[in-house]
């Protein structure tokens, strides 16, 4: 009769758990409304300022005070980095981190409108809907701030302001300084084409850049007293171009030419190049990397000349979280699909004209939760060193029509007006129900933690940044 009493009670027990957190994701839903226009006009200013990789300042400082006043405990300049923050609400375990990004893309300045129609000519632009991302994950962080201040729920909030994903990889200086560290669990989430919690890797790379110093002759009357840069570039690209077809499906290798010389009748002494080796393990990655560094002293050989090769950053790939996923994709579900007027559709139609793409409207539909692929493909992201560093839950939210090419003036066009900020709304209410089940079940911050560390095994983070503090100001 005990035993029964007692299993009766751990019933009774979960079912006052459920039903308590139950009401609060409607006061998270509710609070979130509240914010809406708040929000919005957060990121059309983000939007319009379109800042690039460390120059974010309108960016960062609109967020910021938005964290201020809502009562966060704002450290701006962390690592190094003028507009990375990290804003702190509450005390004690569990300690629930959300990241925000907010750098922009160069020249994809686009009005909102669904024909490619520059804002400002030449101008930056948010083609990966980060001005979406930073502000849904700080209206999410500002409803569960307000739990907390009002008793209904104990730990601690962390919001992470992170600039220049796009290029330089601003996580990695932040990982490095240690400001993930007292992390439980970590959320992220991305403006996508679709709506489902992602449980998918990412790949991991490597930038460097390699220069070629040389010697400079007229290039018609005397070329034999040059030794050209832009010949051991030639070779070097002509090499990487050579290698593509002897490595693994999973490799990509990207270079952007910097400087190829200056004129066209001068030897040209110096020349530079950004290379970029990508695949989807980073222990896969090393060998390759060492390989086209090699090639790069083949070229300078060849073409007589010196080069130095200078690393810029390297990231990791996403460590996936399966149990995490789970309890994202519930309140997706829970939540349900996204809704969108005939303008809007109308809208999504025209994009997918303009791009050549197949006229399939936009999917606002949850998808459900798909099998953990070993080998993904698609991009990278420095959230991958995060996700190496505490459990990290992740999910996409439609803000875009289906097949939009991504980091373009269509998704510009899109994060400015109704279709990116809706999925950005739902976004920061699926981001507080999310964090609310990690302050409220410890038994599933347990099972992510359990997750992360079987993922991660025995393997030894270790970032990759050169010396010293982030570039800031370089481009």
């Amino acid at each position: 009769m005990k035993k029964l009493f007692i299993i009766t009670g751990l019933l009774c027990s979960t079912f006052v758990v459920a039903q308590n957190a139950k009401k609060l994701k409607k006061e998270l839903i509710s609070d979130i409304e509240s914010q809406k226009e708040t929000l919005i006009g957060i990121s059309d200013k983000i939007w319009a300022a379109a800042e690039i990789a460390f120059q974010e300042q309108v960016s960062s400082e609109t967020l910021i005070q938005y964290a201020r006043a809502n009562g966060f405990d704002v450290e701006v300049g962390v690592a190094d980095t003028p507009t990375a923050f990290v804003a702190t609400y509450g005390s004690g375990s569990p300690v629930i981190g959300i990241l925000g990004e907010f750098d922009a893309l160069p020249g994809i300045s686009q009005k909102t409108v669904p024909e490619k129609t520059p804002l400002v000519a030449g101008a930056a632009g948010h083609g990966c809907g980060h001005n979406l991302f930073g502000t849904a994950s700080l209206g999410a962080a500002v409803a569960i701030k307000n739990l907390i201040a009002e008793g209904k729920i104990k730990g601690t909030v962390k919001f992470f302001g992170t600039p220049a994903e796009e290029k330089f990889f601003g996580k990695l200086w932040m990982a490095r300084a240690g400001l993930f560290d007292d992390l439980d669990v970590c959320l992220d989430w991305h403006p996508a084409d679709n709506t489902q919690a992602d449980v998918q890797s990412s790949l991991a790379l490597i930038d460097f850049i390699v220069e070629f110093y040389g010697a400079t002759a007229h290039a018609s009357a005397d070329p034999w007293n040059g030794r050209s840069a832009s010949d051991a570039l030639e070779l070097y690209t002509h090499g990487i171009n050579s290698y593509r077809e002897h490595i693994q499906p999973t490799v990509r290798i990207h270079y952007h030419i910097q400087d190829g010389g200056q004129v066209v009748n001068v030897v040209p002494d110096y020349s530079r190049i950004w290379v970029r080796v990508r695949d989807s393990k980073r222990e896969t990655l090393d060998p390759v990397y060492k390989r086209v560094q090699a090639m790069a002293e083949g070229a300078a050989i060849l073409a007589d000349v010196d080069h130095k090769i200078s690393l810029v950053s390297g990231i990791h790939e996403i460590l996936p979280n399966r149990a995490g996923g789970h309890a994202a994709q519930k309140n997706l579900e829970l939540l349900g699909d996204i809704n969108y007027t005939e303008e809007e559709t109308a809208f999504a139609y025209k994009i997918q004209e303009a791009t050549g793409k197949p006229k399939l409207g936009i999917d606002g539909a949850i998808k459900p939760l798909r099998e953990t692929l070993e080998h993904p493909g698609g991009g990278s992201t420095d959230v991958g060193d995060v996700s190496f560093l505490v459990p990290t839950v992740r999910f996409g939210v439609t803000t875009a029509p289906k097949g939009t090419p991504w980091h373009s003036w269509a998704v510009v066009a899109c994060g400015g007006m109704s279709i990116g900020h809706k999925g950005m709304v739902y976004a920061a209410k699926a981001l507080s129900m999310t964090m609310l089940d990690m302050f409220t079940n410890p038994k599933l911050v347990q099972e992510v933690k359990d997750e992360f560390k079987a993922r991660k095994g025995t393997y030894q983070y270790e970032g990759l940044v050169p010396p010293g503090p982030p570039p800031v100001g370089q481009q």
